[in-house]
């Protein structure tokens, strides 16, 4: 455990750290010198009897990280007194990539904090986390941060704490790449691999995909791809597509990997976009066998699979996305493009009625866009900004029929069908 620390500690004093609360993220950084401001907003309103502390989750690897950092606020709320209260926390290396660390900053109301350390120091101990606890000095009010030593023979130095803006770019944004959107067959299947022995269905997985990935840039055939969120009559679409134009219909995921779909869904993000990456790679080679002889028609593929990971990567406004031509946007190099993507748009009042007379149970993300308006604003928007190929956008709100001749127009004049 001592290495993770030592190869932390350089860049330790150049982290920035956020803590999210009451839906706002306040931001402080570190220096030596004593700061000559008002301490961090965070600090606001603890008082005299209350201490503070924070856990990063941190380690070299991956999937033992995620899976940790999944189950870690049950944890902490099952050992911790209920006088603690938690609230999100973040810290990063500004313009670093990979730099992000998930954690809780933790307020203990408790009057006695020596059983709050003592589960602290357990988990420090046996988990991989780096805790810290903050001070306030008697004379002048300033904050303090410490990093615990992993041996808890001794302290680390202690540095004072400084208000500072918000970061330039949702911290989120520096792990996106291959964590949340994977860009390459190659990098998601590596996390596949490394669940195996904690996942036995990856296994399974495993045994469906492609040996490799023959990169085709376009198909024999025409392939068209449509998006859009639950009931703006994608299905229907679909259908019509393929009995109008003698196309095959596809699906992203494959219904191949339908049977460990809720498996996955339960796994963190890291694991759970891996599994869906790697299903548009199986989808890629189904497009590539059958626009051999006619044109393909797909229900969903990448763009989904990216526009939801990154609207979850992020929180807030739009504004929190990665600005538009930001790499997190490019078509993956080895993932086989289509030639036209048509994202359906309606009301969302109209797309809620029509949700309830399907009389179907929500998806885990339809009840995430259902709840926040900022989610689906994010989704929608990162749709559009998708670079390879950009998306189309048609309005489902007219009937069936007059939607059908529309994007029929539409392939028309792009795919020349």
């Amino acid at each position: 455990m001592a290495r993770r620390m030592v190869s932390l500690l350089p860049r330790w004093r150049s982290r920035t750290f956020s803590v999210h609360l009451d839906g706002d993220r306040v931001h402080f950084r570190l220096q030596e010198s004593p700061p000559a401001g008002d301490a961090p907003a965070v600090f606001g309103a603890v008082t005299a009897t209350e201490r503070c502390y924070s856990l990063l989750v941190y380690s070299a690897d991956r999937i033992q990280k995620a899976k940790f950092y999944s189950g870690l606020k049950d944890k902490l709320l099952a050992g911790l007194p209920p006088q603690c209260d938690l609230s999100h926390m973040t810290s990063h290396v500004p313009h670093s990539r990979d730099s992000l660390l998930k954690g809780y900053f933790i307020k203990d109301s408790s009057k006695n904090s020596a059983s709050t350390e003592r589960f602290l120091e357990h988990l420090q101990q046996h988990d991989p986390v780096l805790v810290c606890s903050y001070s306030r000095a008697a004379d002048d009010g300033a904050w303090t941060q410490q990093l615990w030593s992993e041996d808890l023979t001794n302290t680390s130095k202690c540095f004072h704490l400084v208000p500072t803006e918000e970061p330039e770019c949702h911290p989120s944004i520096l792990n996106i790449i291959n964590s949340d959107v994977f860009y390459s067959f190659q990098e998601a299947l590596n996390i596949l691999k490394q669940c195996g022995d904690i996942i036995p269905e990856a296994t399974s997985v495993l045994q469906l995909l492609p040996s490799g990935v023959e990169c085709r840039s376009k198909a024999d055939f025409p392939v068209i791809v449509l998006e859009g969120l639950d009931a703006t009559g994608k299905t229907t679409l679909t259908e019509s597509l393929r009995d109008t134009l003698g196309a095959a219909l596809l699906y992203s995921p494959p219904k191949c990997l339908s049977p460990w779909r809720a498996r996955f869904d339960q796994e963190p993000p890291l694991i759970r976009r891996a599994f869906y990456a790697l299903g548009n790679y199986i989808t890629a080679q189904q497009i590539g066998q059958e626009g051999l002889k006619r044109p393909v028609i797909v229900d969903r593929f990448w763009h989904s699979t990216a526009a939801y990971a990154i609207a979850t990567a992020v929180d807030g406004p739009v504004s929190s996305l990665p600005h538009q031509g930001s790499e997190v946007y490019l078509w993956p190099g080895d993932l086989l493009q289509p030639d036209l993507v048509v994202v359906l748009t309606l009301d969302p009042e109209e797309r809620k009625r029509r949700l309830k007379n399907r009389g179907q149970g929500a998806t885990q993300e339809e009840n995430a866009l259902e709840r926040d308006r900022l989610f689906r604003l994010r989704v929608e928007e990162a749709y559009q900004r998708i670079i390879g190929p950009p998306c189309v956008t048609v309005d489902a709100s007219s009937s069936a029929d007059q939607v059908l001749q529309n994007v029929l127009r539409l392939i028309q004049a792009k795919c020349s069908l």
